[in-house]
């Protein structure tokens, strides 16, 4: 018995860790700046297929890939916030309007990366094994691979929760979260600081993809949706804009999902779903928003 319940509670984080760091950028994008992300999914797969990539064909390990995708995909992120969101946000009449027109771009967004990664990678599933040799951990039994992705996970997440409170780009990425014209009259740039949150979403959500990689071999065009819901329904448990709540909302919903497919496996997106539903009658605001 106790034997099951550890295996249900590291199991749970292994799998929380990965939806933490997946909702922690989808909630820096609608939480500061204002766009409610549908294809941030399809970065999901982009980091996933990258990982893929340059592990199969150049032999390059994931966790050195780490650190060549992160950057590769900020960059990415800050110039499509820039090229696609800052006008569509100047033109806007209202911030209301904003996160509508956003919303619509981001359909498009979506169709177009789902799209090229059909062209490039094709539509059969992509897999690969990188540490997948056992390792017992408190009396348990897990692939290593799984181990490696809740540590990165933790430490990618703590690293940027300590960015957020200590540096003086955080505390304008507070501040805009909070109030953003206020922020710009205080001499925040604020259309800077919303593209480096896109970018910064984007990051979160292409490591999450690339640690996913390690550990699933479920890696198609068509992916994405289903993390991206995922990563509503997180931010939604943990308080729209709290990054604090996203990350804690990760780890519990990690938690219900490795229960129910311990028992059901085919039921683990009706669990989530009964939870979105039920936080939106009880507590819209999320276990940490006000």
């Amino acid at each position: 018995m106790m034997v099951k319940l550890v295996d249900i509670l590291i199991g749970g984080l292994l799998m929380g860790g990965i939806y933490a760091l997946i909702a922690v950028g989808f909630g820096l994008q609608y939480g500061v700046a204002r766009v409610l992300n549908i294809a941030h999914g399809e970065f999901i797969m982009l980091g996933s297929f990258a990982a893929w990539t340059l592990f199969t064909m150049l032999g390059v390990s994931p966790l050195i890939s780490l650190f060549i995708c992160a950057p590769a995909f900020f960059a990415v992120g800050f110039v499509i916030y820039r090229v696609l969101y800052t006008p569509l946000r100047v033109s806007s009449e209202s911030p209301a309007a904003f996160e509508g027109s956003s919303m619509l771009a981001s359909f498009g967004l979506m169709f177009i990366i789902q799209n090229l990664a059909l062209i490039i990678w094709g539509a059969p599933v992509k897999g690969y094994s990188y540490m997948a040799y056992p390792v017992s951990f408190l009396g348990t039994v897990f692939p290593a691979n799984r181990i490696v992705t809740l540590f990165a996970s933790v430490v990618l997440g703590l690293a940027f929760y300590i960015f957020l409170a200590n540096t003086r780009t955080g505390k304008a990425i507070r501040a805009a979260a909070q109030d953003a014209d206020a922020a710009e009259l205080m001499g925040v740039h604020i259309n800077r600081v919303l593209a480096l949150c896109f970018g910064l979403g984007a990051t979160m959500a292409a490591t999450g993809g690339l640690l996913l990689s390690m550990t699933s071999s479920v890696t198609t065009p068509f992916m994405g949706m289903e993390y991206t819901l995922i990563a509503i329904i997180v931010v939604v448990l943990g308080g729209l804009g709290n990054i604090k709540g996203s990350f804690i909302g990760g780890f519990i919903l990690g938690l219900v999902g490795y229960i129910v497919t311990s028992f059901e496996p085919g039921l683990s997106m009706v669990a989530y779903y009964v939870i979105f539903l039920f936080l939106l009658l009880v507590r819209p605001t999320g276990l940490l928003g006000k």
